[in-house]
C-alpha cells in the first residue's frame, strides 16, 4: 500500500513530472524557432481570437466566478476583451523575428530571438485573463509557455490554457506551446521556475519573492495600492467618476484600483458629496473601529479573504454595519500611514481610505510618499488637476513607476487613450523589488543579438571632456 513517507518510491517525483512538461515545451518551442513573422502573427492572432470570441470569454468569465468567487462576471467580460484586444492592437506592428532594428549611423543592428520557455504563475484573482496575456505576449517572440495556476482557480486557468492549445492547432503550431501543470503545487511550481528560461510572476509578494529566488531570470510585480490625488484645480466630476469607474471594477480585484484618495482641504468636502452620490458610504469612527476588526481580524497586512473582492453589502454585514441599498463601496477617513493604520494599505476590495491635505502639493506627495513605503511602493499613483507643476511634483517627488493623469487609475495597465503597454505584470523597479519599472510586455520575451559593424571614428579631446572642470579646479 502506497504512503506518503520519505521512503516511498511510488509517490509522485514533482521534479520528474514538471521536467516532462517543460521538456514537451521545449520540443514546441525549438518547432517554430525558424516562423517567420507572418506565421507568428497569425498564430497569436488565433489565440487572441479563441479567448475573446464571445461563448469563449463568457463561458472563462463565469467559471472564474463561480470558481473563485471574485469580483463580477460582467467586468471580468469586460476586463478579457478589453485587456486581450489592447495587447493585440500593440503587438499588431510590433516585430519580433529576424531584424527589428537599425541604427546606421552607429553601426549597429539588433536581431530578436527567443528566450525559450516562460514560466507563468497566475494569481488566484486573475485566473482567466491573466494566463492568455501571458501567453501572447511569450508566443510573440517564439516562445513556448508553461502556465502555474493558482490551485483555488485552477479550473478557470486551465480552460484558457485549453482553449489556447485548440488555436495552436488550428494554424499548424503544436499544441504544446502552451501547457498548464496538472494538479498545480508549491513544489511543482518552484520546479517549473527552476527548469524555466524565464520567470513571469503575477501575485502576491511571495510568490514574486520566490520567482527572484529561483535562479531564473524574472519579471515579477510590487504590492499594489495605488494612490489618487485629487489638487483644487481638478475636474471634480471627472475625478468622482474615473475613482468610483476604478475602485468598482470587478469589485477592486486590479492592483491599481485606488486604494487611498489624496483631498486637497479646498474640495475635499465637494468631492466626497459627489462620490457620496455616486454609491459611497462614509464610515463614521465606531464603523470604522469594526470595519478595520472585519477585516483584519488577526491584525496582519493582509486583508481576510472573506471581504477581498466581495460586494459593498457583504464586507458591511460582517463587519456588522448597516450601509443604504445600492453602495458599491466604502469609505474611511484616514491620517496617518503604517502598521499601526491597516487601511492606509492594499485592501483588495471595494474599501477606500481618503486623506486631506493643505494648499501645498508638496503635502501630497509626502502622504503618497508615507503611504506607498508601508505599501505599494514602486507602484502607481494618479492625480486630477490642471496645473502641470503639480503634476512634476508627484512624478519627480515620488518613487513610483507610474503616473496617472487625470485617468482612472485601471489604464495604467494599458488604455486605448494613453500610451502604456497593455498588460496585466506591472513592474515596480528596484523600488518594489522588481528588475523593471515597466509594464511587462511582449520584447521582455525576446533574445537580442546586436551586430556591430565599424563607423567613422568617434573623436574628442581632452579639452572638450575636462575644459569646463580645469577652468573652475585647475589642471
Amino acid at each position: 500500500m502506497a504512503t506518503d513517507s520519505p521512503t516511498d518510491t511510488s509517490a509522485p517525483d514533482p521534479a520528474a513530472e514538471v521536467r516532462a512538461i517543460v521538456a514537451r515545451a521545449r520540443a514546441a518551442q525549438e518547432a517554430i524557432a525558424d516562423w517567420d513573422q507572418a506565421q507568428v502573427d497569425a498564430l497569436v492572432t488565433a489565440v487572441g481570437w479563441a479567448i475573446v470570441r464571445k461563448d469563449n470569454a463568457e463561458a472563462l468569465a463565469q467559471l472564474a466566478v463561480d470558481e473563485g468567487g471574485f469580483g463580477t462576471y460582467a467586468d471580468k467580460l469586460t476586463k478579457i476583451g478589453r485587456r486581450v484586444n489592447g495587447l493585440l492592437a500593440d503587438m499588431r506592428d510590433m516585430r519580433t523575428v529576424g531584424i527589428v532594428e537599425e541604427d546606421p549611423a552607429r553601426g549597429l543592428v539588433k536581431i530578436a530571438k527567443p528566450v525559450g520557455v516562460v514560466a507563468a504563475l497566475i494569481p488566484t484573482t486573475g485566473p482567466d485573463a491573466t494566463p492568455p496575456m501571458k501567453a501572447l505576449m511569450a508566443l510573440k517572440g517564439r516562445n513556448a509557455i508553461v502556465v502555474a495556476p493558482h490551485p483555488r482557480t485552477k479550473k478557470t486557468s486551465e480552460m484558457s490554457v485549453e482553449l489556447m492549445r485548440a488555436a495552436c492547432a488550428q494554424v499548424g503550431a503544436p499544441e504544446d506551446l502552451i501547457i498548464s501543470l496538472t494538479s498545480p503545487s508549491i513544489d511543482k511550481t518552484r520546479e517549473l521556475m527552476k527548469q524555466a528560461d524565464v520567470v513571469v510572476a503575477t501575485g502576491g509578494a511571495a510568490m514574486v519573492k520566490a520567482a527572484y529566488s529561483s535562479g531564473t531570470p524574472a519579471y515579477g510585480v510590487g504590492v499594489g495600492n495605488s494612490v489618487h490625488v485629487i489638487d483644487e484645480t481638478g475636474d471634480l466630476d471627472d475625478a468622482a467618476a474615473m475613482i468610483v469607474a476604478g475602485k468598482t471594477f470587478d469589485l477592486a480585484t486590479s492592483c491599481l484600483a485606488d486604494n487611498s484618495l489624496v483631498i486637497a482641504d479646498a474640495v475635499y468636502d465637494d468631492l466626497l458629496g459627489r462620490l457620496q452620490a455616486s454609491g459611497g458610504y462614509l464610515c463614521n469612527a465606531e464603523e470604522k473601529a469594526k470595519l478595520q476588526k472585519a477585516m483584519w481580524p488577526d491584525g496582519g497586512h493582509i486583508p481576510s479573504l472573506d471581504v477581498i473582492a466581495k460586494p459593498a453589502a457583504t464586507i458591511a454585514e460582517l463587519a456588522g454595519i448597516d450601509i443604504p441599498a445600492g453602495t458599491s463601496f466604502i469609505m474611511v477617513e484616514e491620517d496617518g500611514a503604517g502598521p499601526e493604520h491597516p487601511f492606509s494599505g492594499e485592501k483588495l476590495s471595494v474599501v477606500l481610505a481618503v486623506y486631506r491635505y493643505g494648499s501645498d502639493i508638496n503635502e501630497a506627495v509626502q502622504i503618497i510618499n508615507d503611504i506607498t513605503a508601508y505599501q505599494g511602493l514602486g507602484h502607481t499613483c494618479g492625480i486630477h488637476t490642471s496645473v502641470d507643476a503639480h503634476v512634476d511634483a508627484i512624478a519627480f517627488g515620488t518613487r513610483t513607476a507610474r503616473v496617472l493623469v487625470n485617468q482612472n487609475l485601471n489604464e495604467g495597465a494599458g488604455s486605448a487613450r494613453n500610451g502604456l503597454p497593455f498588460t496585466l505584470s506591472l513592474s515596480c523597479g528596484s523600488w518594489g523589488g522588481n528588475i523593471t519599472t515597466e509594464n511587462v510586455n511582449a520584447k521582455h520575451f525576446l533574445n537580442l543579438t546586436w551586430v556591430s559593424r565599424t563607423i567613422a571614428p568617434k573623436t574628442f579631446t581632452e579639452q572638450e571632456l575636462f575644459g569646463e572642470h580645469w577652468d573652475k579646479y585647475g589642471i
